[in-house]
């Protein structure tokens, strides 16, 4: 005869009731996203990768792997690279979010993005908005001149397709390196 389960769960002073909305759970907050307001209400757990897809539309930004390995979801946070699936977007009010739509535009593409196209570094493009985001962070970030320098500056964006010698001569030209 199988023992009953026992389950017990502690009560916290922050747990709500089945019967109270996903409302009061919601927390008010402003983000900065490629320099315009955007007045929140949002669920604490709601990271910034949902928060600029989901509720911001927003979706340049990619969600590859959801564990920070894979980088397409990288954008910029007060000008530093960001796993965008690692952080909360609660934790970002007052911070200035750049996503791969605040870059460039159409006729105006910053210098990454009009040497992505030039060495055809964009193959399948699913990781291409997170390597374009890593390599623009990388123009102000210390990195050697050799393309190993730059490849392992780039280490924390995969490419499924393989246009890595691509893209770094895409990163490269954009540094102003043969």
């Amino acid at each position: 005869m199988a023992k009953p389960e026992i389950v017990a769960r502690a009560r916290h002073r922050d747990d709500v009731g089945p019967a109270e909305s996903a409302e009061r759970r919601e927390v008010a907050l402003t983000l900065r996203v490629n320099a315009r307001e955007h007045p929140l209400r949002l669920d604490p757990r709601t990271t910034l990768l949902d928060c600029l897809r989901e509720t911001l539309a927003l979706t340049g930004t990619k969600k590859g792997c959801d564990h920070g390995q894979c980088g397409a979801c990288t954008v910029h946070v007060n000008g530093k690279r960001v796993n965008s699936c690692l952080t909360l977007a609660v934790m970002h009010e007052g911070d200035e979010i750049t996503t791969i739509e605040g870059v460039g535009q159409p006729g105006a593409l910053h210098p990454v993005q009009a040497a992505f196209v030039e060495h055809d570094a964009y193959q399948c493009g699913y990781c291409t908005s997170g390597q374009i985001m890593s390599a623009v962070a990388l123009l102000e970030e210390p990195c050697g001149p050799n393309d190993a320098d730059v490849r392992e500056c780039m280490s924390g964006n995969i490419c499924r397709c393989g246009a890595y010698p691509n893209i770094v001569a895409a990163i490269q030209q954009a540094r102003g390196k043969p």
